[in-house]
C-alpha cells in the first residue's frame, strides 16, 4: 500500500505547481484516508469507522488487531501480533475501543491479549507490551535473548476513559482501571484502580479521585 500511495502523491506533484502546494497537501492526506480505509477494512479482524494510522508505521500480525470507531495513530507506530517465533506458536488477540487516540512512536507488542477500551488517549512513546524475551532466571539467563521463548505474564486491559503520559511502559498482567491517569515517564507494573491518578517506577497512587 506504501508504493501505491508513494507513486500516486509522485504522480499529483507533478499535476499541481508549488502555488497550490497547501491544496496538493490536503488532497495527498485524501487519498491516503480513502486507501488504508479500504486497506484496514480487508485486513483487520474487526475494522470501525474512521480509522487514520500516519504513515510511516509497522503493523505485524493485522488479522489477530480489531480496531473500533475513530481510532488516530500518529507517526512510526508499532503494533505486533506475534504468533510464531523460534518455532513457538502464540494465539495473540489486540483489541482497540471506539474514540482511542495515540500518539507517535507508540510501540504495542502482543502474543497473549491486550485490550484497549473507548475513549483512551495515549501520549506520544508509549511501550505496551503483554510478554518478555524468556523468564528471569539462572536457567534462561545464559541464553542469547532473541533466541530465549517468548514469555507472557498475562494480559494487558486497558479500561475506559483513560489517560497515559508521554514515554509510559506497560507491562504484562496488568489490569489499569477507568478513568484513570498515568503520569509521564511511569513504568506499570500491577493493577492501577479507577478513578485515580498514578505515576513513578514503578507506578503507585499518588490520588484518589473518588
Amino acid at each position: 500500500m506504501n508504493k501505491i500511495y508513494a507513486f500516486i502523491c509522485w504522480l499529483l506533484s507533478f499535476v499541481f505547481s508549488k502555488s497550490n502546494k497547501i491544496y496538493y497537501e490536503k488532497v495527498k492526506d485524501k487519498i491516503l484516508f480513502y486507501s488504508q480505509r479500504r486497506y484496514y477494512k480487508m485486513k483487520l479482524n474487526c475494522c470501525g469507522n474512521n480509522i487514520y494510522i500516519h504513515e510511516p508505521n509497522i503493523i505485524k500480525g493485522i488479522h489477530y488487531i480489531s480496531i473500533g470507531n475513530n481510532f488516530k495513530a500518529g507517526k512510526y507506530l508499532v503494533m505486533e501480533a506475534w504468533d510464531k517465533h523460534n518455532n513457538i506458536t502464540f494465539k495473540p488477540c489486540i483489541k482497540i475501543g471506539d474514540n482511542v487516540s495515540m500518539g507517535m512512536f507508540c510501540h504495542i507488542g502482543c502474543i497473549n491479549s491486550i485490550t484497549i477500551e473507548d475513549n483512551v488517549l495515549i501520549a506520544s512513546k508509549v511501550f505496551i507490551s503483554d510478554h518478555a524475551h524468556g523468564k528471569v532466571n539462572k536457567e534462561e539467563i545464559v541464553i542469547e535473548p532473541n533466541q530465549r521463548i517468548l514469555h507472557s505474564k498475562g494480559k494487558i486491559h486497558i479500561r475506559k476513559n483513560v489517560w497515559i503520559g508521554e514515554n509510559v511502559t506497560i507491562l504484562p498482567g496488568v489490569i489499569i482501571g477507568e478513568n484513570t491517569i498515568i503520569g509521564a515517564n511511569s513504568v506499570v507494573t500491577h493493577d492501577i484502580p479507577d478513578n485515580s491518578v498514578a505515576c513513578g517506577c514503578p507506578a503507585k497512587v499518588i490520588k484518589d479521585l473518588n
